[in-house]
């Protein structure tokens, strides 16, 4: 099975992502990670890729789809993969699309993990992080015993920027302006199943299963 996962940024598309692709028994391929193994490598993209991102540019779409291309290569992927963070725009679903007629081969289906925006900024703005150690609390969902100390190691717990309700809004709306297209894109083409987000990570995850069910 070849998907890809989209949502809003709160919607829990890294977690999500872990846990589908180890349920479907396929790779989970997020555009993080591969950039970084890149850069790790010294590979020729991942050095064009790291003068960008050390000039704060945003990485053109040739070299990430170049990264995209060269992984879906693997002999891993030859099954199946979950796509998570990729495509981003309407035109990176289309040279996604391209790659893979190349391959002989299409999307089985994308999963939109659906969320309202009051729960994105509930979920985002509620994060804690240590100072010291780097670990992550939530107010709501999981907070430390003491407020604002680690229960881990002690330290002072601090809200960072991307977490404050502004900078959320903010990013919502970039969401809405770049990657929203996409849900149009892969409705048209009749490959998109909505899943309702809310609620317990297990409980999304089932709701997720259960509609890939239709798809295989």
């Amino acid at each position: 099975m070849r998907l890809v996962l989209v949502g809003p940024p709160g919607a829990g598309k890294g977690t999500q992502a872990q846990l589908i692709a180890s349920h479907l028994l396929v790779p989970k391929i997020s555009t993080g990670d591969i950039f970084r193994k890149n850069v790790a490598e010294g590979t020729p993209l991942g050095r064009e890729a790291k003068r960008y991102m050390d000039a704060g540019d945003l990485v053109p779409d040739e070299v990430t789809i170049g990264m995209v291309r060269d992984r879906l290569a693997a002999e891993d992927v030859r099954d199946g993969f979950l796509l998570d963070g990729f495509p981003r725009t309407v035109p990176q679903a289309e040279a996604l699309d391209a790659l893979l007629a190349e391959m002989g081969t299409s999307l089985s289906v994308v999963l939109e993990l659906v969320v309202d925006d009051d729960e994105v900024v509930r979920r985002l703005s509620g994060r804690r992080t240590c100072s010291d150690c780097g670990h992550i609390w939530h107010v709501t969902y999981d907070p430390p015993t003491l407020d604002g100390v680690c229960d881990l190691c002690g330290g002072k717990l601090f809200q960072r920027e991307d977490d404050r309700e502004e900078t959320i809004r903010h990013r919502l709306e970039v969401y809405y302006d770049q990657t929203a297209p996409l849900i149009d894109y892969y409705a048209a083409r009749g490959i998109l199943e909505g899943i309702d987000a809310m609620g317990p990570v297990e409980e999304v995850t089932a709701r997720a299963v259960a509609a890939l069910r239709h798809w295989r």
